[in-house]
């Protein structure tokens, strides 16, 4: 696996850009005394100390004292886990509460916009709560190449909950499809673009795969029935 995907995977879990140079300095090097592992992550001592102290924090890392100077190290990379079902333990329990303040907007909004890798995740999230069956148009194929790590995960998911996936894509493309997918090619016709749209569950979700990806969900009727209409087309028309 790649270093952005494992930094990618690192800051999605709640470590800082600091923190994860430091952490993957100690698992290169082991023991170490805080002006190397400075050295090592390539920031200044003053940052370094301030990331150890939040490591140190979140159990990730661990020091000894040796002649009266501190030697740190990182403890086992499975502490990550534990780390994580710590937040969603903490998160748990106060969800009634926020619950009990929340207060549900009176007007539904048709439409629903998304920013960045978290607001793309959220539509993806979206899918695998409420569709039985997803539609989907995609000439790119950038999935799992803007989202490396989330996407198998993603793919398990649809795999798990039986999601149907019917899938229209343009030839050549590397999708690693999930195991309920159909794949059909693209009528030659079509131009390639660098817009997802899935259609399901009454919704339209169109994924834009820019610098940063943005992200729109439609939840109208006629419009769902519109494009699941167009999609229908298109699969009958396109090759197997």
């Amino acid at each position: 696996m790649d270093k952005e995907t494992i930094k990618g995977a690192l800051h999605d879990a709640g470590l800082s850009d600091n923190e994860i140079k430091i952490y993957l300095a100690l698992l290169r090097v082991g023991k170490s005394k805080a002006g190397r592992i400075a050295k090592e992550a390539q920031i200044d001592r003053t940052s370094a100390y301030d990331s150890l102290k939040r490591l140190l924090e979140k159990g990730l890392i661990s020091y000894v004292i040796e002649a009266n100077r501190k030697w740190f190290q990182a403890v086992n990379p499975q502490r990550i886990l534990e780390f994580l079902d710590e937040k969603k333990e903490k998160i748990e329990n106060i969800l009634p509460d926020l619950r009990s303040i929340y207060k549900k907007p009176e007007e539904k909004h048709n439409v629903t916009l998304f920013f960045g890798k978290k607001g793309v995740k959220s539509i993806l999230q979206d899918i695998l709560r409420n569709a039985r069956e997803n539609l989907v148009l995609d000439s790119s194929g950038q999935f799992f190449e803007k989202l490396p790590y989330y996407a198998p995960v993603y793919v398990k998911e649809l795999e798990k909950r039986k999601i149907k996936v019917r899938h229209i894509v343009r030839k050549g493309r590397d999708l690693h499809p999930s195991k309920t997918t159909e794949i059909r090619i693209f009528p030659g016709i079509l131009k390639e673009t660098t817009i997802t749209t899935n259609i399901y569950a009454g919704k339209i979700a169109l994924i834009i795969w820019s610098e940063p990806m943005e992200g729109i969900i439609i939840e109208n009727k006629e419009a769902y029935e519109s494009y699941k209409d167009y999609f229908e087309i298109l699969w009958k028309n396109a090759k197997r």
